[in-house]
């Protein structure tokens, strides 16, 4: 029995990431640019992955693909907040999918533009983006263990373009967690109020695309395209499950920094009156020996010791006793 090909190529044609014609068993069959010319409905369902920032993918979308041109516009288009938009029985859908950077290994979020029909599904990233909840899709193509169904394709991307999410929730939860901890030492430094600052920074950018993904997946999940199976919308529905409880986690991790953020200022806030309390004691204990050496260094007749060889020395005495005692009445005061 022959073993499947899993090598996996992609890119080898500017502007095409890959095309798959699906054999709806789990299966495909790679097509380059004359295959995906020449292809028709009755071959078979037709997955294209294209570069949206590339202009010959551009020049095919708008010339040759057959969808409207403005469809085609919002394909390329650069925003990408997520949404959808059903044009008769097709689906324009615009995610954030997470990808886990494989050189820093940072998870980062990059948006796909899909535009869904019952025969064909093409989905669009820019290049210097990665997908690898793509890349599994196809490689599960490869092995015979792909979707079977348009529905079906969409539902998994769906599905992996939010999988790794979790990495970057545990990642913040860790970070916030740690911050706590430092803040309960009170051992507060400037990096840690910058790293609680980006903390917030990410909390409240992923909480600003997962709020409309979530509105996008239910929107996907109960539209009445005809291509969309049973199947397909049960996953979808666990798939918008999941963006909720994301959600929910995102919601609680911002209440904590938010909280963790007040307590670091009423740390600082602590900090600076103790240091001004300080100096405002230390300032009262000089003031009495200030005032006398004022008024001993003043140009008029009268001073008392003068002429003496020994007022100096009882001066000095005296500051002595004033300075103790000065504090002592401060201390009852709790002014030290």
């Amino acid at each position: 029995m022959s073993t499947p090909n899993t090598d996996i190529q992609s890119g080898t044609q500017q502007g095409l990431r890959f095309a798959a014609l699906l054999d709806r068993h789990g299966g495909c069959r790679d097509l380059d640019w004359d295959g995906i010319r020449s292809w028709q409905p009755a071959d078979g369902f037709l997955w294209i992955h294209l570069e949206r920032d590339d202009r010959v993918a551009a020049d095919w979308l708008r010339e040759e693909s057959g969808i409207d041109p403005l469809v085609a516009l919002a394909l390329l288009a650069d925003e990408s907040r997520p949404r959808v938009e059903d044009v008769d029985d097709n689906l324009l859908v615009v995610l954030r999918g997470v990808n886990v950077n494989e050189e820093n290994n940072e998870p980062e979020l990059v948006p796909i533009h899909i535009w869904g029909e019952a025969d064909r599904l093409i989905s669009l990233r820019d290049k210097d983006h990665q997908l690898s909840a793509l890349r599994n899709i196809r490689l599960a193509l490869l092995t015979g263990k792909g979707p079977r169904t348009p529905g079906g394709l969409l539902a998994q991307i769906a599905e992996r373009v939010v999988e790794h999410l979790e990495i970057i929730l545990d990642k913040l939860e860790d970070e916030i967690g740690n911050l706590e901890d430092l803040a309960i030492e009170r051992d507060v430094e400037a990096s840690v109020r910058a790293t609680l600052a980006q903390a917030r920074r990410r909390t409240i950018q992923l909480r600003r695309y997962l709020g409309p993904q979530r509105d996008a997946l239910y929107r996907i999940q109960h539209d009445d395209s005809s291509w969309l199976s049973h199947d397909a919308r049960l996953r979808l529905r666990e798939v918008t499950d999941k963006v909720v409880r994301h959600i929910e986690d995102l919601d609680a991790l911002r209440e904590r920094a938010t909280v963790l953020h007040e307590d670091l200022s009423a740390q600082i806030s602590e900090k600076i009156a103790s240091t001004s309390n300080r100096l405002t004691a230390l300032a009262a204990l000089l003031l009495p020996p200030s005032l006398i050496a004022g008024l001993l260094g003043t140009n008029i007749g009268g001073i008392p010791g003068a002429n003496s060889p020994q007022a100096f020395w009882v001066l000095c005495l005296g500051i002595v006793v004033i300075l103790p005692t000065l504090w002592l009445i401060l201390k009852r005061f709790n002014w030290l």
